[in-house]
C-alpha cells in the first residue's frame, strides 16, 4: 500500500506553549507513529521573517521549537524533521511557482486583505502601507513547502484552508502548463480539536499574551496558574466546571476517571485556591519528564543541530530529484540536454483514456476553483440574503447582461463565470 505523505510546518517566532502542544505538536507526533503515513515536520524559519524582524527572537524560537519536538518523543528515524532554510530547493521552487501564480490570486489572500482593510479603516490612502512582498506572496512559499515533497495531507486550522486551496491552484496551473509533476494536497481540519483556553479564558495565543510556556519551571508554572481568571464564587459554593479555565486545562491532560473526580469537586464547591493548587501539581507532574529532557537538549544544541541536518539530508534526497524534473519541464536545462522524444511519445500513446480524462479533470478543477474564488463575494451575497432565490436570480440576470455586452476573450471569461454561477446557484433558481 502506498503511504500518504503528511506535512506540518512550525513558524519559529515564539516559545512553544501548552496550546501548541495540545493542539498541534502531540497529535502530529502521535500520527507520525502510524506506519501508513510518511511524516514531514519542518521549522518554518523563512516564514518567521514575514512578521518578526527581531533576529534574536527568531534564533531563540528556532532553538526552543527544535528541542521541544525532540523532547516530546519525535522519532527522527521514522519522521523527516528538518529546518526550512536547510532545503535550498524550496526557495528555488518558490520562484518558479511565483512565475506561475497570478497576482489576482495573491490579492485574495486573507492576510493581505486584512492588512489593506486595516489601512482602509484607519483612513490611510495607501492601502499597501506596511505590506511587504513577504506578506503578500507568502502563500507561494507555503505552496512550495507542500509541493516540494508532494504532500497529500496538510493538517491546518480553518484559517489556513485558503492557503491549501491556493497550493492546489498553483500546482494545477503548473501541471497544465508543463508536466503533471505535483500532487494536489488536501487540507485536514480536525473539527473536534478542543479550544485551549489561556490565562484570561480566551484562546491561548501569543497575540493575547495569555500563554503558559510548555516547559516553564515549576515556580513559573505555579505563578502563571495563580493568574488564571476565576469568578467570585466562595469556597463551598458549587462551581460550573464547563465554564472554568482551570477545569478545561485539567481535562486536556487528565483521563476520564480523573476528570470525573475533578468535576465532582467543582460541583461540591472546591475553593479556587485549592483548584489552582491541584492543577499546578497535576501539570507539573505530567510535564516533569519532557521538561527535564528539553533542558538537557537546550544544553546540547549540537545534538539538536545534528538531528536537523540528518532530516535535511533525507528531505533533500527527495527534493533535489523533483526540482530537477521541474527545471527541465520549465525549460531550464543543460545546453546538451536532449529530450527523450521517442520514449515520451510512446508513453503518451500508451496513456489510457481514463488517465487523459483524469488529467483534463484536474485542469478543469483548478480553473473552476480559481473562478469560484473570484465569485465568492457574489455567492456570499446570496447566502446572506433573506430572499435567496430573488438574490440569485438578480445576480444571474446581471451577469447575463454583462456577457451580452462583451466581445471575444472578455466575453468568454464572463461566460465561464456565468456557467459556474448557474451551477452554484441552481438550488435557489429551481425553487
Amino acid at each position: 500500500m502506498t503511504k500518504k505523505t503528511v506535512l506540518t510546518g512550525i513558524t519559529t517566532s515564539g516559545t512553544p506553549h501548552i496550546g501548541n502542544y495540545l493542539g498541534a505538536i502531540q497529535p502530529a507526533i502521535d500520527a507520525s507513529r502510524n506506519p501508513a503515513l510518511d511524516s514531514y515536520f519542518f521549522l518554518a524559519d523563512y516564514h518567521a521573517l514575514i512578521k518578526c524582524h527581531d533576529p534574536e527572537r527568531v534564533a531563540r524560537s528556532t532553538r526552543e521549537i527544535a528541542a521541544t519536538w525532540l523532547a516530546l518523543g519525535l522519532d527522527t528515524d521514522t519522521a523527516t524533521y528538518y529546518r526550512q532554510t536547510d532545503i535550498p530547493e524550496i526557495t528555488e521552487l518558490t520562484w518558479i511557482l511565483t512565475c506561475m501564480t497570478s497576482k489576482g490570486l495573491m490579492n485574495r489572500a486573507h492576510a493581505y486583505k486584512a492588512s489593506t482593510d486595516a489601512n482602509r479603516d484607519a483612513g490611510n490612502a495607501d492601502l499597501d502601507d506596511g505590506v511587504t512582498m513577504g506578506l503578500f506572496s507568502y502563500p507561494i512559499l507555503m505552496a512550495a513547502d507542500i509541493l516540494m515533497f508532494n504532500a497529500d495531507i496538510i493538517p491546518v486550522g480553518k484559517d489556513q484552508i485558503q492557503h491549501i486551496e491556493m497550493a492546489r491552484d498553483i500546482a494545477g496551473r503548473f501541471n497544465h502548463t508543463y508536466q503533471p509533476l505535483f500532487n494536489l494536497p488536501e487540507a485536514q481540519v480536525d473539527e473536534q480539536t478542543q479550544l485551549i483556553p489561556g490565562l484570561d479564558g480566551r484562546k491561548m495565543s501569543k497575540s493575547y499574551d495569555n500563554t503558559i510556556p510548555l516547559f516553564s519551571s515549576s515556580d513559573e508554572l505555579r505563578k502563571l496558574i495563580n493568574l488564571i481568571t476565576t469568578d467570585l464564587r466562595a469556597p463551598g459554593e458549587p462551581k460550573d466546571p464547563d465554564s472554568s479555565t482551570l477545569f478545561q486545562l485539567y481535562s486536556c491532560f487528565a483521563d476520564r476517571s480523573e476528570i470525573e473526580v475533578m468535576r465532582r469537586q467543582f460541583l461540591e464547591g472546591i475553593a479556587w485556591g485549592d483548584a489552582k493548587k491541584q492543577l499546578f501539581e497535576f501539570l507539573d507532574a505530567k510535564l516533569s519528564a519532557p521538561r527535564s529532557r528539553y533542558n538537557e537538549l537546550m544544553k546540547d544544541l549540537g545534538h539538536v543541530e545534528q538531528e536537523l541536518k540528518k532530516g535535511a539530508e533525507k528531505a533533500r534526497a527527495k527534493a533535489a530529484p523533483l526540482l530537477d524534473q521541474v527545471r527541465i519541464a520549465a525549460g531550464i536545462r543543460p545546453l546538451t540536454y536532449e529530450a527523450p522524444v521517442a520514449a515520451s511519445a510512446v508513453k503518451k500513446k500508451e496513456k489510457s483514456a481514463q488517465e487523459l480524462a483524469e488529467i483534463a479533470a484536474r485542469a478543469d478543477e483548478g480553473r473552476r476553483r480559481a473562478i469560484l474564488m473570484q465569485l465568492k463575494p457574489l455567492l456570499d451575497q446570496v447566502a446572506g440574503a433573506e430572499d435567496k432565490p430573488a438574490a440569485a436570480a438578480a445576480i444571474i440576470a446581471q451577469k447575463t447582461a454583462e456577457v451580452d455586452g462583451l466581445k471575444k476573450k472578455a466575453k468568454q471569461k464572463a461566460q465561464n463565470e456565468l456557467d459556474v454561477l448557474n451551477d452554484e446557484l441552481a438550488v435557489f433558481l429551481n425553487t
